[in-house]
């Protein structure tokens, strides 16, 4: 404890004075430098990098601004809804708080789902990164946890009957669906029990696993360092680095990089400002306007969906019929017997594989389309997780694969955006079709990408990041 112990001049200024009385209790100066000063991220950074901080932002905006709602909002069945007409109509600058705060969690969405893609298209997911992108993951798990309790507090008509669909989803589960239906609700009905909960959950639970998350994937990104668009390691054994051991194709965070995020910053917020001023609606689609009216236990919606970030994966759930399982089953028995037709196993591990597939094939037939389409929704997010092993291109980046990747990258987030349509519309023979497709073709991207990430030559990869001065 002593040998830490810095001493400085009784001469030197106040302000040098407290910090040094400060690191010698906690690491603040080592803190600033390792994170900020002496951290050294690649010169090359272009727009894309830019959502990982505005995500921060939005996130202590979130904070903020629940905090202040929590002040006045009632978790009772019989008041929340007139709670919430209290904060908008009453409550100081309580209609500017809501506002921010309903903004906020479909904007999050829109710079995560940003920011997840700059990952994708990068290669951000490789190696030595793995551990970054599952936190990111698990952050983009919770986060939309955290906006389906939330979207149950104001207790509207699309809350309300919104919730009770998804919760009755679980239900479906064989064996332990009806008990877990029942343990979420705390009710046999979506009520004041459920209320509570989702309150609970909201306010306390979720939170705190996010900032712990987010705090795992900061800290995990700054050890391995940041990617670059050109996916060259600036930080590895051969990298270039000055006298000093820095990388040459890199420059401290700060001040560079944080007057480039204050720069995005300032320009996120002038549209953040503009939507809650001008359309916090924004057309329905962050605030439903089924969502003004009161729950209503006895009167359902004639069209029950979810808000716009989940509707890719309803539509995933809906695309699930008793059709579309024959077609499920002939993707399954298809995997199988390439697998068995292109492996090098011993032939009884192939034969194996096969009854496998077919047993596989027997339980989707038995148990309820229902099921398996909880099954597709909950693991088209599951999947994500596994992109680092899924790809096995010798290149990182997007911009030295051959080039109809990116037309392959352009395809799915067309698809992805489809989709969301689709789930925001009432149901239709031709849309149905149309979401199943756009089903295989979402698990198809990431379930055969270990087969066609290899496919075409690549472009040769610079040995140093390219880098011109603006």
């Amino acid at each position: 404890m002593a040998a830490s112990y810095k001493e400085i001049s009784p001469n030197a200024p106040a302000g040098e004075k407290l910090l040094n009385w400060v690191d010698n209790r906690f690491p603040a100066s080592k803190l600033y430098k390792e994170h900020l000063s002496e951290y050294y991220a690649p010169k090359n950074f272009n727009f894309w990098y830019i959502f990982g901080s505005l995500a921060l932002l939005v996130l202590v905006i979130q904070i903020v601004t629940g905090i202040f709602l929590v002040m006045h909002y009632k978790p009772d069945a019989a008041l929340a809804f007139a709670s919430v007409e209290y904060i908008m109509r009453d409550v100081p600058w309580g209609w500017l708080v809501r506002y921010m705060h309903s903004t906020g969690a479909s904007m999050f969405f829109v710079v995560v789902y940003m920011h997840m893609f700059r990952g994708l298209i990068y290669g951000s997911y490789r190696k030595p990164r793995e551990l970054v992108w599952i936190f990111g993951c698990a952050i983009f798990l919770c986060l939309m946890a955290e906006a389906f309790m939330g979207y149950l507090l104001p207790w509207g008509q699309m809350s309300y009957w919104g919730a009770q669909v998804i919760v009755n989803l679980f239900a479906a589960i064989p064996f332990v669906g009806p008990d877990l239906a029942l343990l979420i609700r705390g009710d046999y009905v979506v009520g004041d029990a459920t209320l509570n909960r989702f309150f609970s959950f909201h306010v306390i639970a979720v939170p705190l696993v996010l900032l712990g998350l987010v705090a795992a994937h900061i800290i995990a990104l700054h050890e391995v360092g940041s990617n670059n668009p050109d996916g060259v390691e600036i930080k590895g054994p051969n990298a270039p680095k000055d006298a000093a051991g820095h990388p040459v194709d890199g420059i401290p965070f700060h001040p560079y990089y944080t007057v480039h995020d204050i720069f995005a910053v300032s320009m996120f917020l002038m549209v953040f400002t503009a939507i809650i001023f001008f359309a916090p609606e924004f057309g329905g689609y962050f605030l439903e306007y089924n969502n003004f009216i009161p729950a209503d236990p006895l009167k359902t919606p004639a069209h029950i969906a979810p808000v716009w970030y989940f509707t890719p994966y309803y539509s995933m759930l809906r695309a699930i019929t008793s059709q579309m399982m024959y077609a499920l089953i002939a993707c399954v028995l298809g995997a199988a017997a390439f697998a068995a037709f292109k492996s090098k196993l011993p032939t009884l591990f192939k034969g194996a594989a096969i009854v496998a597939a077919v047993g596989v094939s027997a339980m989707m037939l038995a148990i309820d389309a229902k099921f398996w389409g909880v099954v597709v929704m909950g693991g088209a997010v599951i999947i994500l997780f596994f992109l680092p092993w899924l790809d096995n291109s010798s290149v990182k980046s997007i911009r030295y694969r051959p080039d109809w990747h990116k037309y392959m990258y352009g395809i799915f987030v067309i698809n992805f955006l489809i989709l969301g349509y689709l789930g925001i519309q009432a149901p239709s023979a031709i849309g149905e079709r149309v979401s199943q497709v756009g089903t295989l073709f979402y698990f198809g991207f990431f379930l055969l990408m270990p087969w066609w990430s290899k496919l075409g030559t690549p472009k040769a990869v610079p040995d140093r990041i390219i880098f011109a001065a603006h």
